[in-house]
């Protein structure tokens, strides 16, 4: 394709050409709100403008559909600008449009930031919601933000911070109340459970213990590791920094059961094992070390996706905690 067919494709525009009726009033708020939505900008009186492609098309034949059903008439045309009217000059239409609208989101975020950190626990649960609700703002300003005006930078970056201390506050105040044993297992369920990529016995295991005995709807995310900061509602686990990791001499799957207050011995039979293999001391002895180090390799070289390591790894624990219950019946 040549430059002059490129720009010609680069500028092709959609136009929405509309005629309203006097009645019902309420039909031109309407029809202003979905162009808005859309982000159409009106380049002429009653004549609205969308960078052309298949979305938009399909945006406005919609809206005329609207206009015709509520007694106005519409009509959609593909075209390209000669005089009068620059491709720059509409762009920069959507550019001033959309920068107005992150602008905005960028306003409340910055009242939202002023709040204190310290706040109490159900200002700290509406303050996610008006951020989770900012998110969502600010997405759908994105999705129609055509020609990437420069306010979205700003916007981004605000609404990131405010996420970040909220997220850090929150882990802050989990962490201590999960050390202090405080409503352990109302303060780990429903999470995103955060680790490291590549996962190995010690994490396999851990997800297991997670989703089996603290957290059945726990879901799993792979990091790269050191510096991640977690987002609202995650847990760490066997990483940097992490709200679960090793202490001491022991490992992550022993932490876990400490600190959910797991009594079970046939769960301590498998953190004996899991020890002798992550942290190769031979501390326990464990006569099933060579065994169950076999059996997670094995996994490991089969696949490098880790979600499907942690649900092979179940399946190797599931049986192998059954059998230490039978065993110790």
């Amino acid at each position: 394709m040549n430059a002059g067919a490129q720009r010609t494709l680069a500028y092709s525009w959609l136009l929405l050409i509309h005629q309203l009726p006097a009645k019902p009033a309420y039909l031109r708020v309407k029809i202003w709100r979905r162009l808005q939505d859309l982000g159409a900008v009106a380049v002429k009186n009653a004549v609205h403008a969308l960078p052309m492609n298949e979305e938009t098309q399909e945006d406005f034949e919609w809206l005329l559909r609207e206009i015709v059903e509520g007694g106005g008439e519409a009509v959609v045309c593909e075209a390209r600008l000669i005089d009068g009217l620059s491709d720059q000059e509409v762009r920069a239409l959507f550019d001033h449009a959309r920068d107005a609208d992150y602008e905005e989101v960028a306003k409340d975020v910055r009242a939202l930031a002023k709040l204190r950190a310290n706040a109490k626990p159900d200002a700290i649960a509406e303050r996610r919601i008006q951020v989770a609700r900012l998110r969502k703002r600010l997405a759908q300003v994105v999705s129609i933000d055509f020609f990437g005006a420069i306010g979205r930078e700003k916007a981004e970056g605000l609404l990131r911070g405010v996420e970040a201390r909220i997220s850090e506050g929150e882990a802050v105040k989990d962490k201590a109340r999960i050390n202090s044993g405080e409503g352990a297992f109302g303060a780990l369920r429903d999470r995103t459970w955060v680790t490291r990529q590549g996962v190995y016995v010690d994490r396999i295991a851990s997800a297991w213990l997670i989703r089996r005995f603290i957290d059945p709807q726990a879901q799993f995310k792979f990091v790269s590791g050191k510096g991640y900061r977690p987002q609202a509602g995650e847990l760490r686990f066997d990483m940097f920094e992490a709200e679960f990791t090793h202490e001491g001499d022991k490992c992550t799957f022993e932490v876990l059961l400490e600190r959910g207050a797991l009594k079970d011995p046939a769960l301590r039979a498998i953190a004996e094992i899991i020890h002798d293999i992550d942290l190769k001391d031979d501390k326990f002895g464990r006569t099933e070390v060579a065994g169950i180090r076999t059996l997670v390799e094995g996994i490991s070289i089969a696949t490098e996706d880790d979600s499907e390591r942690i649900a092979r790894g179940t399946e190797v624990f599931n049986s192998l905690y059954d059998y230490f219950k039978k065993k110790r019946r």
